[in-house]
């Protein structure tokens, strides 16, 4: 074997042994009675939704040169006039968020990160030139206390979190974020990939929810979770829209998404906006089974229709996996480094297209597994 393999050779044997190894898997969509690793929040993929007919399928070139059709207008005054802010598209959320950041920030600038953030805004920070700290997971008395040291070393101040935390399944509190940014005069920033679609009157996310929509300095939203398509986009102000257009390099330098895909995340976006009835059933459903998890005594966090259930083992979390998936349940483990070290959990996605009989067996099956293992 070639000597320049044995570093990736070893590595790959200790993440054999620690439990930590991935691999791609060929799924079948009729292998499982139920998904529960799916995004597809609202279920719209089971839906007979009518599909764009007559537009192009290739764009040909990035949106500053030949590939800025009218779908994509069309598709940004839908929502500017659905949040009320300027807004501007992405080819994904993981060009929105390694883009964004270092547009806007330069080496007299500072961001504060919630520590649980997704690995998409880490990379975006890695490319800044920006001084970078991350605070404690949703502990806003260390996000004041590093304010209160640094805010007047630098000449802007980006404080960054997520709404719904994805692998915790838990919330920001917005209103303390809002009234901290304000405080100490700052940009807030905050992607919205796991609530929309799934929070507020129209899904427009935690910040439709809580009424503050008008006090996100920058809000990411995603295609690729609750509308099940991809792309990405940002409310934000006008000067601040205009000065990506010129200087967001992963909006600049890709060739951008095809207009039929763009079409698509209009019909799709039109369709979650009118969904109540879904959201409805999605929180009812995920609470009810946060209860049964609950009375069995079964390790969960957070509060929102993603529900971990923490196994903290790795090798542990790959065998009741891998029981479940037996049982018809289509659920994978989720280990370091996506998660800290000894919190291996099962990530359970509850989607509205789901009833009480699809999962109530769960906390029962997952009980018994582990009294017995």
């Amino acid at each position: 074997m070639d000597q320049k393999l044995n570093k990736y050779k070893l590595e790959l044997q200790f993440l054999k042994e620690s439990g930590n190894l991935r691999s791609l898997k060929n799924i079948s969509a009729g292998d499982y009675k139920v998904n529960l690793s799916s995004n597809d929040y609202l279920g719209v993929s089971k839906k007979n939704i009518p599909r764009p007919k007559g537009i192009n399928f290739g764009s040909g070139s990035s949106r500053l040169l030949t590939g800025n059709f009218k779908e994509y207008e069309q598709l940004e005054v839908e929502l500017e006039n659905l949040y009320g802010s300027s807004a501007l598209f992405f080819n994904s959320g993981y060009h929105a968020n390694i883009g964004i950041l270092p547009a806007l920030t330069g080496k007299n600038d500072l961001i504060l990160s919630d520590k649980l953030n997704h690995a998409s805004i880490i990379d975006g920070i890695r490319l800044t030139n920006a001084d970078y700290i991350s605070f404690k997971h949703v502990d806003y008395d260390h996000l004041i206390d590093i304010l209160e040291e640094k805010r007047n070393d630098y000449d802007q101040i980006f404080i960054v979190s997520e709404s719904i935390f994805s692998m915790d399944g838990d919330q920001a509190d917005l209103g303390k974020l809002i009234e901290i940014k304000k405080r100490f005069d700052c940009f807030l920033y905050i992607d919205e990939a796991h609530a929309l679609g799934v929070r507020g009157l129209k899904g427009l996310g935690l910040s439709e929810e809580k009424k503050c929509l008008a006090d996100i300095d920058l809000l990411v939203g995603t295609f690729g979770k609750s509308m099940n398509s991809i792309g990405a986009y940002v409310i934000c102000n006008s000067i601040i829209k205009e000065f990506l257009i010129n200087k967001m390099r992963s909006l600049i330098f890709t060739t951008a998404l095809p207009p039929i895909v763009v079409s698509w995340n209009h019909i799709m976006l039109r369709t979650i906006v009118k969904m109540r009835l879904e959201r409805e059933h999605l929180h009812s459903i995920s609470n009810q089974l946060r209860s049964e998890f609950k009375k069995h005594n079964i390790n969960i966090i957070g509060d929102s229709n993603i529900i971990p259930v923490i196994v903290g083992d790795s090798q542990k979390c790959v065998n009741l996996a891998e029981f479940l998936q037996k049982k018809g349940f289509l659920v994978f483990p989720i280990r370091p480094p996506a998660v800290p070290k000894d919190s291996a959990r099962l990530r359970l996605s509850i989607c509205a297209h789901m009833d009480w009989e699809d999962i109530k067996d769960l906390p029962i099956l997952i009980r018994n597994y582990c009294d017995e293992n």
